[in-house]
Parts: C-alpha cells; sequence; structure tokens
C-alpha cells in the first residue's frame, strides 16, 4: 500500500534537487530518505528518479507522477492549513475602510463588539470617501454602497438601503411640506456632500425624476446631516433605517411620503485570494449579523466581481458619501 509520507519525500527530493538537501530539509537521514524512495518505486513498480554519483534527474515517469501528486500534496496541505485557521482564535491586526457616514452610525460599534470578543486583534480604521486601491493601501476589506464597476475584488452583498425625505416639524411649520419633488427648489435643502447644492435622484409613482436641490448647510458625515435637519435647518435625505426612530419620537415627519432615493446595495469587498483570513472572515460575519440585527442586512451574495463599488458623481448625490 503506498504510504503518503513517502511520495511527500519523493516530492521533497525533486523540490530540493538532491537527497542530501530533502534529508536536511526533512530533518532526516538521507539514508532513510533513499530507503524510502526506493520503496516508492517498487510499490509503484516503475523507477522515479535516475541516479548517478553526481546528479539525479527525474524519469518520464518520474516527471508524470511529480506533477499529479504534487497537485495532491498541495491540495492536502492546503486543506490541513485551513482546518488550523478554523480552529484558531482571531488575532492580528485587520485594517478596514469605510465612507465617513457609515463608520459613526454602526461600524464604530461592530469593530468595538469585534475588539471585545477577539482580544487578541488590533483594528485600524480609515474612514474616507475616496476608492482606495485596496491592495496599494493594505486594506483588508471595505465597505461599499452603490454601483460596483471592474475590479478585480471578492464583494459580498449585506444589504440595501433606500433614503427618506425628512424634515423637523418646526421647519415644516415655518415654511410648510412640498407636494411634489419640483417644490423641493424652493426650500432649504441639508445636503450630504460637501456642496450647497446637488442633483437628488428620487423615485415614485412616475418612475425616477431629478430635482436640483439647494441649502445652507452642506455635511460629509451623516450624523452632522441628521442633527441639521433635527434642529430645523431643511428637508434632507436620511437612511430609512435610521430616519424612522427619529419619525417615530417625533422629532422628525417624512414629506413627499411617496418618495425615496432608488435602493442601492451594501457590500463589502476584499481583495481576491484563495483562503480568506480567519481574522476578517470573523469580522465579516459579525458585521453581517449586526446588519441582519438592524434589518439592513438580508444579501448573501457571494461574486468574484468584475466590478468595485464606485459611485458615480449624479449618484453621490442620492446615495450622498455615506449610509
Amino acid at each position: 500500500m503506498l504510504d503518503l509520507n513517502d511520495i511527500m519525500i519523493f516530492a521533497r527530493v525533486v523540490e530540493a534537487g538532491s537527497f542530501t538537501a530533502a534529508a536536511r530539509l526533512l530533518g532526516m537521514p538521507k539514508t532513510t530518505v533513499s530507503r524510502r524512495i526506493a520503496a516508492l518505486e517498487r510499490e509503484l513498480g516503475v523507477r522515479l528518479l535516475q541516479r548517478t554519483t553526481r546528479s539525479l534527474n527525474l524519469t518520464a515517469s518520474g516527471r508524470l507522477y511529480y506533477e499529479e501528486s504534487s497537485q495532491a500534496l498541495r491540495t492536502i496541505e492546503g486543506a490541513n492549513q485551513r482546518l488550523a485557521e478554523a480552529r484558531a482564535e482571531p488575532a492580528g491586526t485587520i485594517r478596514i475602510s469605510a465612507p465617513v457616514g457609515f463608520g459613526g452610525h454602526f461600524l464604530q460599534d461592530a469593530i468595538f463588539e469585534f475588539l471585545s470578543t477577539y482580544p487578541k486583534t488590533r483594528v485600524e480604521l480609515r474612514l474616507t470617501d475616496d476608492r482606495l486601491n485596496l491592495v496599494e493601501s493594505g486594506i483588508d476589506l471595505a465597505f461599499r454602497t452603490g454601483i460596483l464597476e471592474d475590479s478585480t475584488l471578492v464583494a459580498r452583498k449585506l444589504g440595501s438601503l433606500h433614503r427618506l425625505l425628512c424634515a423637523s416639524p418646526d421647519y415644516l411649520a415655518r415654511c410648510g411640506p412640498p407636494a411634489a419633488p419640483e417644490d423641493l427648489v424652493r426650500h432649504d435643502c441639508v445636503i450630504a456632500g460637501q456642496a450647497a447644492h446637488a442633483q437628488w435622484l428620487l423615485e415614485g409613482p412616475h418612475g425616477q425624476e431629478t430635482v436640483a436641490v439647494t441649502g445652507r448647510f452642506a455635511a460629509n458625515e451623516m450624523q452632522a446631516v441628521m442633527a441639521a435637519a433635527i434642529a430645523g435647518h431643511g428637508i434632507a435625505q436620511l437612511p430609512h433605517r435610521f430616519a424612522e426612530a427619529y419619525i417615530k419620537d417625533g422629532r422628525l415627519r417624512r414629506v413627499l411620503d411617496g418618495y425615496t432615493t432608488p435602493a442601492g446595495g451594501l457590500h463589502v469587498v476584499y481583495p481576491s485570494s484563495r483562503h480568506l483570513p480567519p481574522l476578517v472572515k470573523a469580522f465579516i460575519e459579525l458585521a453581517v449579523r449586526r446588519l441582519n440585527a438592524t434589518g439592513i442586512g438580508g444579501g448573501d451574495d457571494f461574486a468574484i466581481v468584475s466590478r468595485q463599488n464606485r459611485m458615480s458623481s449624479e449618484n453621490r448625490s442620492h446615495f450622498g458619501i455615506m449610509l
């Protein structure tokens, strides 16, 4: 019966180029290596190696056997590695990138839970609305919203998001509610972005409509946008899962009830690799659980995509730069 250890020794001899070098790598006597190769050849009934005092060469059968067996050995070694990773407690540093607003609303709580659950881990969070090259920037995973474009990244869809139009009771008492999307041009709007004007894309009974809006306050962080709306500084587009709490307690009211922004996908993306590190996998699974608890989650799609998330300048105005 074939001994897998003999096959492994044969592969190491081929890769090392000599019995002496292979014996050194394997930590066993050269005579043992030679004896095990001879036993393998007897079991197979073919000569695998041509030995002389000065050289060691593969026979045609030996070359074929090495090509096939080394591939099988790599598969076994990979399985052993994955098993060890699955049993190991996540440890080390994970580098995460996310849009600015996402970090303030959801991500920081997930990170704090992760650090408490896995005390051997460290997290480096980079909040930016720029689309980073994850490999060049050393980022392990990133959260993205919107449309995915060409990429070599792996993407997992976590859920979908849309926004509601909301304003404070005080603002609506002073300025009145808009009756149709075109009325927004006569209102102060709180802009999610870095300019005091934007193109808002709305979806309603008549399909999609684009409205040019302006306002006296703009911010690239969603908590600031929410605070401005609650303080009565205008109408804002707010993520539905977060706006609902303020609507329920009376600090905000929804306007243009029949309109929302088009639903956009929420994805986590990471560089393509054969094996997902346990540290990254553990954080993704924790994030998925937390998103499902909020009602945002629900997607569970994996793909090696030819798309990486990037919002066009038009989309940035209705997804904002944040969640």
